[in-house]
């Protein structure tokens, strides 16, 4: 099967983060017509706070590509202006809004979804970074067909990778956007030629990748190593785990956002938190270890370990909080 289609679709295509813009560019590249791009709408940013549109809006007008961004697409006259696009098909990626029936109903062929995740794991909101954090060995791409339920479409093609000890949001997210710009326009064609047949979802496996919150990214010490790994890598770049560290003669400690780790091998009988070497290898409640390889002071830069403990020592036997 092509990825080409033959005559090309009339697609709207909705989403707004980094990872939707290689799959709206592969869907132009495949010849295509973008009838129209659905974004988040433009955000206050920076100091100045100056609105700046989503890399989806600021990438679709660069091609001349008409953009439209509502806040929501619940009232009437939103679902009417979509529908009098007169559409084969939507492709969604990481959009942000939830699609009411009438919008799922409009296009001929159906919505295409890009789920970052092998459905029916990690439904929702974050997976890319649920995944990390709950010590998974695979994930990838799912190219599902939309319904009213969050995730819950039937699949019609997907592409796999696996999950490194190496790996963290970020890294698994240029990734996963790179299978994405792959998978969308063949999934697409074989919709359009029936040659792909969409496949319900089980509920069996099913897990729901709820979104970040404050409670994600604090590290706790006590918990097993590959636990602590897992939370550091799976959050990072952004928001990024934290601790806390109190710096020789001051009395007021201040936050570590942890960039990057790895598990050691080691052994320790040490308390939780405790920095057990001069390179940041800390113990964990295991009685296994992790050492920071990567991370950031407040109002900092990201640094290597070796580079940050140049500027300021972290002691062996200084417990992190």
């Amino acid at each position: 099967m092509s990825d080409q289609v033959t005559p090309p679709l009339r697609i709207a295509f909705m989403g707004s983060p980094d990872i939707a813009v290689g799959v709206l560019d592969a869907l132009i590249a495949a010849g295509h017509e973008i009838a129209c791009v659905y974004s988040q709408p433009p955000r206050p940013s920076g100091r100045g706070k100056k609105l700046r549109p989503t890399p989806v809006h600021a990438f679709a007008e660069e091609k001349g590509l008409e953009v439209r961004t509502p806040k929501s697409l619940k009232k009437v006259p939103e679902q009417e202006a979509f529908s009098a696009l007169k559409l084969d098909a939507a492709v969604v990626v990481a959009y942000g809004l939830i699609l009411p029936q009438a919008i799922l109903d409009a296009p001929r062929l159906g919505c295409l979804n890009m789920h970052a995740s092998i459905l029916p794991r990690w439904r929702g909101a974050a997976p890319i970074q649920r995944a990390i954090m709950a010590g998974d060995s695979e994930t990838g791409v799912d190219a599902m067909m939309m319904e009213a339920g969050l995730d819950t479409g039937p699949v019609i093609a997907s592409a796999r990778t696996p999950i490194t000890e190496d790996d963290t949001a970020g890294s698994l997210h240029d990734r996963l956007a790179e299978l994405a710009a792959e998978l969308a326009p063949r999934a697409l064609a074989g919709l359009a030629d029936g040659s792909l047949t969409p496949s319900a979802q089980t509920e069996e496996g099913m897990t729901y990748a709820a979104k970040l919150g404050p409670d994600d990214q604090r590290v706790d010490w006590t918990k097993p190593a590959r636990q602590v790994d897992c939370q550091i890598r799976g959050l990072s770049p952004f928001p990024g785990a934290w601790c806390q560290w109190t710096p020789p003669g001051e009395e007021a400690s201040i936050r570590l956002k942890l960039l990057m780790s790895r598990r050691s091998g080691r052994e320790t009988s040490a308390p939780a938190g405790m920095v057990l070497d001069d390179n940041l290898l800390i113990a964990c409640g295991d009685g296994g270890a992790v050492r920071i390889l990567r991370l950031q002071k407040p109002g900092g830069k990201p640094m290597d370990a070796d580079q940050f403990l140049r500027g300021q020592a972290i002691a062996p036997d200084t417990v992190l909080d």
